[in-house]
C-alpha cells in the first residue's frame, strides 16, 4: 500500500508541474517579485563550484539553476535533471546550450555513478519528494568527497506578527494569480499546503546531518517562507 500511495503521489506531481510548464517561471518571477533570481544566484555561489567543475541541478524544471551555474562558472559542465520532461522540453527549447546536459532523473535513484559532482543543488524540489531522506542519501553518494550540496525551497513559517498576512498571501492571492496565469488553481493551491507542511528549517539540517553532510547551515528568505540550506561531504 505505501509503495502505491508513493507512486500515486509522484505521479501527480509530475503531471501537475507537466501542466504548468510552459507559465512555470513567470509564476516563480511574480510570486516572488523577482527575488528568485537573487536567491538562485545566491545557491550557485555558496556551491563553491570550481572552474571546470561538474555540477548536478536536481528537479531542474526549466534549467534556472544550471544557467545561472554556466554564468557564474563559464567553464563547468552541468547536467539538469528532472522526472518532469515537459519542463525540460520548455527549458531546452528556451535556451539552447550544448553545456547543460538535460537528463531525466528519479531524485530518489540517480542514474549517476558515486562521486560525480563538485555539486549537487536544487530548487523547491525536497518539498515534492516523497522520500527526503533517501533522497539527501542519493545526493550525498553522487558528490565527491568536499563537494557542496545547496537546496533552496519553501520553509514552514514561524509565528510571528505577519502570520495573517503570509497566510493570505498563500492562501488567496498565490491561487487566484496562479489561476490567471496558468488556469491551473489547483497547483497553486498545491504550493501554500506543501509550503505550510513541509520542515521547518532546523529540521532539515537535522536530516542533512543524518544524511552525513557536515558544515551545515541555513538562511531564511521572504519573511521566513523560504530557505537556502547548504552543506559539504
Amino acid at each position: 500500500m505505501e509503495s502505491t500511495s508513493r507512486g500515486d503521489r509522484a505521479g501527480d506531481v509530475q503531471r501537475m508541474f507537466g501542466r504548468i510548464a510552459k507559465r512555470y517561471d513567470l509564476m516563480n518571477r511574480l510570486m516572488t517579485a523577482g527575488q528568485d533570481v537573487r536567491w538562485r544566484r545566491e545557491v550557485i555561489r555558496r556551491s563553491k563550484l570550481p572552474p571546470g567543475g561538474h555540477l548536478l541541478d536536481l528537479g531542474t524544471g526549466t534549467g534556472d539553476l544550471g544557467r545561472e551555474a554556466l554564468v557564474q562558472v563559464p567553464e563547468c559542465e552541468v547536467f539538469a535533471a528532472d522526472f518532469t520532461l515537459e519542463m525540460m522540453k520548455v527549458g531546452k527549447f528556451r535556451t539552447p546550450s550544448n553545456k547543460l546536459n538535460w537528463t531525466g532523473a528519479d531524485a530518489l535513484h540517480l542514474p549517476f555513478n558515486e562521486g560525480s559532482f563538485e555539486a549537487v543543488v536544487s530548487g523547491f524540489l525536497l518539498r515534492n519528494v516523497v522520500d527526503i531522506p533517501q533522497s539527501l542519501q542519493e545526493q550525498r553518494r553522487v558528490l565527491k568527497p568536499g563537494g557542496s550540496i545547496v537546496v533552496l525551497d519553501t520553509t514552514r513559517p514561524a509565528e510571528n506578527s505577519l502570520q495573517v498576512l503570509i497566510h493570505f498571501y498563500l492562501h488567496v492571492i498565490i491561487p487566484n494569480l496562479g489561476r490567471l496565469i496558468t488556469g491551473e488553481a489547483e497547483a497553486y493551491t498545491y504550493l501554500p499546503e506543501t509550503t505550510e507542511a513541509f520542515l521547518k528549517a532546523e529540521q532539515l539540517a537535522s536530516l542533512m546531518a543524518e544524511a552525513g553532510f557536515h558544515q551545515i547551515g541555513f538562511r531564511r528568505l521572504m519573511f521566513g517562507t523560504i530557505a537556502i540550506h547548504w552543506g559539504i561531504k
